[in-house]
């Protein structure tokens, strides 16, 4: 098959669509400018200089129009001759954002409505030598819509409502359309309605027959054998007789003839399967159980002389795969197992990596992944209000053992699913994906939708619906029954590989009751969201998977500094706020109040980011070790979120530059391995010791209890065996019995695991808020060695430094770890990169703990 990428190929152009509603107040932007495929309007214009930057300032409402505009774009190409004249030529298009009419040469070719499918239009005889015109017309999604919508009697519940004016508060256009949801806007992100031509776009030329897909469906995987089928999807242009070859290229780098065979074939759609088998394969395991070996597959097919006529190559891991749910004493069991392990899911949420998709490098995307897998995580769930992600995002994964559980990109609200053409459409694209990304041994769960099911049954949309109109509320939801519960399970089932489908997340599959701690998974919001309870509540929750559960923090200034100037920073400055989502811009007000819970008042702006992100990072870690402590009867927990949309305050834990907050340091130390989990809660602390492992470790557990500046009051060792693939409670205090006539205010509690082979891991239990410690903030010291590693900082306190914080200002400065609290007396070492001069660090950095940015401030620090 021969492939010319029109992406690559002469110069792609853009305007707005002339006489279009938008294009008189806009005439400027009628004129063609250069664009690139793949890419986005938002960005064309941006680098043509005929718009703000969308990140920088607070541009979001003057860029609105955009969405509205109706988009062309034009490419002149010449077409190679194998496109004029193999015997079948396809032009291809991977993504359309999103109704799209598609001219080539004057001639209508292709209608789309859906950003989320592939698009392959027959032009075999309609290319010309040179000067062929391809024409892209994008119609804004939110003018085609609206009229249908503003028309219903009775409408289903959006999403966000845009507070631009673009749209109309009453009539959201969002769940109407298959285009990725948070365009319109979502709470950690901005409102950004562009189009595009997003994908690649190629043209596709072949004689005898073209390789559609290779399925490497795993039948059997166990240590002794595993039992593949590779089934070829085929679409023959020349009937005759063929030889089909399977070749396997170990992880070693061993190739061996798997399977062949000889097949006749006729014109058309076809289907080819090859039976193979290895003997003690080498499995593939996610993070922290084992290696991530991947096997290379070739197909090759040769004509009846010898002939290669088509190759197509694919790459997988060999490993069982199940979603166990087992009825026991605690209701129903919800949870991973891989090659026979019960896995406990640690790890988070991932948005879409930017607002503008064709600008995610490989880079970033390995940047983000491999900071997941250096904080202990095995599991990202893929959440459905974005967009599909590329090939490159799970070859990632598999090459790292993240697993990936995949939404359906269903993000909120209602969908229109009583009409039988929306479903089609997103059935065609479900299959499609599901067919995309199926070889993956990442991949293991496919999800319905996000939070739809628990909005209809418990946030009240079908109480209001059914008030307003009972027999279109039945329609809505008996459309919701068939898309979920029936449509979108059948692809997976039929193409998906053996992956499981879950109807929605949280659910409990289209039970009567969604999001409940005794069966499926869990969101849990009432901590940051309303009523906005105290981080200890997370204690009183108890899922057997919790997907969902979150506290916002701001990024570091060094990524504030990149969107707002020092003098736009403030808690509540026009720029800050801007890029403050929550709740119109009003979050900072609920992150003062988790900031005040704990720590108090902090002293400046920068000591509020600092204060947010030590807030962030203690509240998960409670969450997250009483998780684990569950242990089996939760058997996951991620949290929202892993990454950034753009720079901005959010509930991320690596911000959009890739920098981690203190939340992300803080998970590599509650994700660990093997960890001790002390959870006080109203006047008792509760120690378990935690195993990922699958042997036995023997380890020691030592309790401490001292004051602030060091003084051991108590001390207690015990020796323990932790069991494998467990967590076991070993401990029970009272305060009464931790502190004795100790000062709760001057005195804390460190439990500290060791084993063999493992890091340290440490719990400081404290008896007081922060605010109500006895510090004396002394100063942390700061020594600089350097070996043939690189650079050394050790820091040492003569005083409990809490959440301590090592920052190089404007210099660009990675550290080994961070977030630190430091024991009087007790020195830590951290390794320090950066290709600045080691004399140009020294100066710059600062360290700065709890007790530097809390204390006597105004309310609202500027």
């Amino acid at each position: 098959m021969s492939v010319q990428d029109l992406g690559a190929t002469g110069h792609w152009q853009l305007r707005l669509l002339p006489g279009s509603a938008q294009a008189a107040a806009h005439t400027r932007f009628t004129a063609w400018q250069a664009a690139q495929v793949p890419g986005t309007v938002h960005t064309d214009l941006f680098k043509a200089g005929l718009i703000a930057d969308p990140y920088v300032g607070a541009p979001e409402a003057g860029l609105q129009w955009i969405g509205l505009g109706d988009w062309e774009y034009r490419l002149v190409f010449d077409a190679d001759a194998a496109a004029r004249q193999a015997a079948r030529t396809e032009l291809v298009f991977d993504g359309l954002d999103t109704f799209a009419e598609v001219t080539l040469n004057g001639t209508r070719v292709l209608q789309a409505d859906n950003a989320f499918r592939q698009w392959r239009v027959p032009v075999t005889g309609r290319l010309r030598a040179t000067g062929n015109e391809l024409r892209v017309v994008l119609r804004s999604p939110i003018a085609t819509l609206l009229p249908k919508v503003q028309a219903m009697p009775v409408k289903i519940a959006g999403n966000y409502p845009s507070p631009y004016g673009d749209e109309p508060r009453d009539a959201m256009t969002a769940n109407f359309v298959r285009k990725p949801g948070y365009h319109y806007g979502w709470d950690w992100g901005p409102r950004y309605v562009t189009a595009g031509v997003w994908q690649p776009v190629r043209l596709e030329s072949w004689d005898t027959l073209r390789v559609a897909d290779l399925h490497l469906r795993q039948d059997q995987v166990t240590e002794q054998v595993a039992r593949l089928t590779a089934q070829a999807t085929l679409e023959v242009q020349r009937a005759g007789d063929y030889q089909a070859r399977l070749w396997q290229t170990a992880p070693d780098g061993t190739r061996t003839l798997a399977a062949q065979q000889r097949v006749a074939l006729a014109a058309g759609p076809a289907q080819l399967a090859l039976p193979a088998q290895v003997a003690r394969p080498a499995r593939w395991y996610p993070a922290g159980y084992g290696a991530q070996p991947l096997y290379r597959y070739t197909l090759e097919l040769l004509d009846d002389q010898g002939h290669g006529v088509a190759q197509v190559t694919r790459r997988t891991g060999l490993r069982s795969v199940e979603l166990r749910r087992e009825t026991d004493a605690g209701g129903r069991s919800f949870e991973f197992v891989i090659n026979g392990i019960p896995v406990f899911a640690k790890g988070a949420n991932v948005i879409p990596f930017d607002m503008f998709v064709p600008r995610v490098t490989h880079a970033q995307l390995r940047r983000v992944l491999q900071s997941a897998v250096d904080a202990n995580m095995n599991m990202v769930r893929n959440w459905g209000g974005g967009y599909y992600e590329s090939d490159d995002f799970f070859d990632i994964a598999d090459e790292l053992g993240l697993l990936v559980w995949q939404d359906f990109m269903f993000g909120g609200g209602m969908q229109p699913a009583y009409d039988p053409a929306f479903r089609a459409n997103v059935v065609e694209e479900a299959r499609q994906q599901v067919i995309r990304l199926r070889n993956h041994p990442s991949l293991v769960l496919w999800c319905g939708n996000n939070e739809e099911e628990t909005a209809w049954k418990s946030w009240g949309q079908g109480k209001t619906l059914k008030e307003a109109d009972p027999a279109f509320a039945q329609r809505v939801w008996e459309g919701y029954v068939q898309l979920f519960g029936t449509d979108l399970r059948e692809v997976v089932a039929r193409e998906g590989g053996g992956i499981a489908y879950w109807a929605s997340s949280p659910s409990d599959d289209l039970a009567e009751q969604a999001n409940i701690p005794s069966s499926g998974d869990m969101h849990y919001w009432e901590v940051w969201g309303n009523p906005a309870r105290p981080p200890t509540a997370y204690l009183d929750i108890t899922p057997r998977f919790m997907s969902e559960y979150g506290l916002q923090a701001w990024p570091a200034l060094r990524t504030i500094d990149a969107f707002a100037t020092k003098a736009e920073q403030g808690v509540d400055t026009p720029v800050i706020r801007a890029h403050q989502k929550f709740m119109a811009g009003e979050g900072n007000t609920r992150l003062l109040h988790y900031i005040a819970m704990e720590f108090g008042q902090p002293r400046d702006f920068p000591s509020f980011v600092q204060a947010s992100q030590a807030m962030q990072a203690e509240g998960i870690a409670l969450a997250a070790l009483h998780h684990r402590a569950s242990r089996p009867h939760t058997m996951g927990s991620l949290y929202w979120q892993l990454n950034d949309v753009w720079p901005g305050a959010s509930w991320s834990s690596v911000d959009w530059f890739g920098r981690w907050k203190a939340l992300q340091f803080q998970a590599r130390r509650f994700f660990a391995p093997i960890t001790v989990a002390a959870l006080r809660a109203q006047g008792e602390t509760e120690v378990s010791v935690i195993s990922d492992r699958t042997t036995p470790r023997t380890g020691t557990l030592r309790l401490r209890v001292m004051d602030l500046d060091g003084k051991v009051l108590r001390e207690e060792r015990r020796t323990l065996t932790l069991a494998p693939l467990s967590a076991t409670q070993v401990a029970r205090y009272s305060d009464a019995q931790l502190l004795g006539r100790a000062d709760p205010a001057r005195t804390v509690a460190v439990f500290e695991l060791q084993v063999a082979g493992e890091p340290d891991a440490r719990q400081v239990v404290y008896f007081k808020p922060a605010y109500a410690l006895a510090w004396s903030r002394a100063k942390v010291q700061a020594r600089w060695t350097q070996d043939h590693s690189g650079l050394r900082l050790e820091l040492s306190s003569p005083q409990l430094a809490r959440m301590a914080w090592i920052d190089f200002g404007a210099l660009d400065a990675q550290v080994s770890d961070n977030a630190l609290t430091l024991l009087p007396g007790e020195p830590v070492v951290v390794r320090v990169a950066s290709s600045v001069d080691p004399a140009a660090l020294k100066a710059a950095l600062r360290v700065s703990s709890v007790a530097d940015v809390v204390g006597p401030a105004p309310t609202s620090p500027n």
